[in-house]
């Protein structure tokens, strides 16, 4: 029996605030327990590097999968699969050895990124990806907004040991829920599909063809750059105004709750209002980083960071949206493999560099320096407005989203991608996604039980 799309999407939101929460507080407890153990904010800055790092440099590969096989399964192999990582974190004391086991999680986790954000536009009618996008993205940023504070308390009383354990369940629960959602979330692919967009590389090439999606990743680079500078200059910044660590999960929460907010008002925008909301955001991104940085009270800073995360959740909710719109869905999660690519990678620079930028200028130079580099995003993003000029879903010209759906089980012959993406034929491009399933799916969908879907591509984690 087919999940109704609203529930499937609540579900996935729900599941979603669960596994991030797991997530986030394990992220916060390997951090304090590295530098517990070393005592160097070297070994700190590895464990950011392995994580952040690692969903970068293997995203492409790991986006590959969700075009190739059932994403449903995918997705639920990975959460299984980070769950497997967490549980042998908990009894790993060495910090080396808990560095290695937090880069294969990781791994586990990169697949399900772009195969979540691949499966949107096939699970909900057109004019409502943007609500399902909104609500994904609170139950992410709920998960990133309480996980630290649990992790934080817990460490504290139970151990890190445990932090994990707990965190390797919520991804069990997580994957249970996803796999509970049935439903049809893969277009239908032909030959030409298969050999237009063969690859890994598929998702880059795509991406540097199209100036809107082009434009998306430049404005990603400053963005995450800018970010990146001002996440190292936190734990400073909150030192230099005597905030202590009460002060510290409150600038995380202001920001946390920002974001929420974001993700909310994402949920009305439509085709034609993304674009718009996307260059917003950014330019609120630059803005309140730098007024951040120039506050003489600590207060500003927190009403600047909660600002700053509105921007980003806005965002993030509309480059998801423009990304699914554009993307043909036998392409699209390495399209959103590419662009999540993007974002890591330049996080992870900016990481690099953070350092002696702190070090330089001062937490407060460094955030209105990260604001300055983010205010290139605005300029990046100027092409992307073109988007809000094209027709709508059905009109000639129009933008592909989902296109006809089929419930995809694994690989198919000869060219390697699963018989479910979609290269949108001039029938499928007049019909939403899920009029499109029930014209075409045919007896192949008959059980309705393809692939489930949560959004994950985001530089929103402080």
């Amino acid at each position: 029996m087919t999940t109704p799309p609203t529930t499937a999407v609540r579900r996935l939101a729900f599941a979603r605030a669960i596994s991030l929460t797991g997530g986030a507080a394990s992220f916060a407890a390997l951090n304090f327990v590295i530098y517990e153990r070393t005592h160097s904010a070297t070994w700190v800055a590895a464990a950011l590097f392995l994580t952040f790092g690692t969903v970068g440099f293997v995203g492409l590969f790991a986006g590959a999968l969700g075009d190739r096989f059932d994403r449903k399964r995918v997705m639920v192999v990975s959460d299984l699969a980070g769950a497997v990582c967490f549980a042998a974190m908990a009894f790993v004391h060495e910090p080396a050895w808990l560095l290695v086991v937090a880069f294969l999680s990781a791994l586990a986790e990169s697949p399900f990124l772009a195969a979540s954000a691949a499966a949107i536009p096939n699970l909900v009618e057109e004019d409502r990806i943007a609500w399902a996008n909104g609500l994904i993205g609170v139950g992410r940023n709920v998960g990133i907004l309480i996980g630290p504070m649990i992790g934080g308390a817990l460490v504290g009383t139970i151990g890190a040991g445990a932090v994990f354990g707990l965190n390797s369940v919520s991804f069990v629960l997580s994957a249970a829920l996803a796999w509970s959602v049935h439903g049809n979330f893969a277009g239908v692919h032909d030959e030409h599909d298969e050999s237009e967009h063969s690859g890994v590389s598929a998702g880059v090439r795509f991406i540097a063809r199209d100036r809107v999606l082009r434009s998306i990743a430049l404005a990603w680079v400053a963005i995450a750059g800018g970010l990146g500078m001002s996440m190292v200059a936190d734990v400073p910044l909150v030192s230099y105004f005597g905030a202590g660590g009460i002060g510290y999960g409150v600038l995380i929460a202001a920001w946390g709750g920002g974001s929420i907010v974001g993700s909310l008002l994402g949920r009305f925008l439509n085709r034609r209002t993304e674009p718009v909301a996307f260059a917003v955001g950014s330019g609120v991104i630059a803005v309140t980083g730098i007024l951040a940085g120039l506050s003489p009270w600590f207060v500003g800073v927190l009403v600047a960071l909660f600002f700053m995360g509105i921007g980003d959740g806005g965002a993030v909710v509309s480059q998801q949206g423009i990304m699914q719109r554009r993307t043909p869905d036998a392409v699209r999660s390495r399209v959103a493999a590419a662009l999540e690519a993007v974002m890591n990678i330049s996080l992870a620079l900016s990481y690099v560099v953070a350092g002696p930028v702190v070090a330089w200028l001062g937490p407060r130079g460094t955030y209105v320096f990260g604001g300055a580099i983010s205010l290139l995003a605005v300029l990046a993003a100027v092409p992307a407005l073109e988007a809000r000029r094209e027709p709508d879903e059905g009109e000639e010209g129009g933008a592909h989203t989902g296109d006809a759906a089929s419930l995809v089980l694994g690989d198919t012959s000869g060219a390697g991608y699963p018989a479910g993406s979609s290269r949108p034929s001039s029938a499928a491009a007049s019909a939403t996604p899920a009029a499109a399933a029930s014209a075409a799916a045919g007896p192949a969908a008959s059980d309705g039980s393809a692939a489930g879907t949560e959004t994950e591509t985001t530089v929103s984690t402080r």
